[in-house]
């Protein structure tokens, strides 16, 4: 999986460019509107990607930081939603401001989103409000491979997965997925026990 690219912006065409790496090696990727307009060509770029895998290609999206990559996962945990609209929402937002626009049930503000209907303006507020209800930490949002099998590892236990979710919060960093799921099971037993 690409998780982060590190280069030099050489091409853009409308929103996306094309971006060297040390190794010779060219990405083509779609960037937001305001990472290309703050990038010279030439410039060096480091970026967080998700690969999107089709039947007949292979899309990469780009995103300035952690934030906005975890936001733009967030929007495919909608329904209907793709990661063609979810980056199309990211382009023309800032990620508080769309925070802000889900806690308060503004579908004004996604209306204004080029390509972003009603129907679909009020899904994403459905669907993210319970998500973005407490404060927002992307870290806790967006689960790493290894913590996903920790947490299916606990719920097919018999524990909740909001359960699962807080007892890998608790548990120390570094941890072998084995190691993980040990001492997750131990916090989730006990809350009140110190790891």
């Amino acid at each position: 999986m690409i998780g982060k690219i590190k280069g030099k912006l050489r091409e853009v065409e409308l929103n996306t460019g094309l971006v060297e790496t040390s190794g010779g090696v060219f990405y083509q990727v779609f960037f937001t509107p305001q990472f290309i307009n703050k990038t010279p060509l030439g410039g060096m770029v480091e970026f967080y990607t998700y690969l999107q895998v089709k039947e007949d290609a292979l899309v990469l999206f780009g995103f300035e930081s952690k934030k906005e990559t975890g936001m733009f996962r967030l929007l495919l945990t909608v329904p209907g939603v793709g990661p063609k609209t979810a980056f199309n929402v990211i382009s023309y937002s800032a990620v508080d401001e769309l925070i802000a626009a889900v806690r308060s049930n503004d579908s004004s503000y996604f209306l204004r989103i080029p390509g972003l209907g009603k129907k679909t303006s009020l899904k994403i507020i459905l669907e993210l409000s319970p998500k973005l209800a407490g404060e927002l930490d992307m870290s806790k949002m967006y689960l790493s491979d290894d913590d996903k099998l920790v947490v299916d590892a606990l719920v097919a236990l018999g524990f909740k997965t909001v359960e699962a979710r807080n007892a890998l919060q608790r548990i120390p960093v570094g941890l072998s997925v084995e190691g993980k799921i040990k001492s997750a099971l131990q916090v989730a037993t006990n809350p009140q026990k110190k790891v």
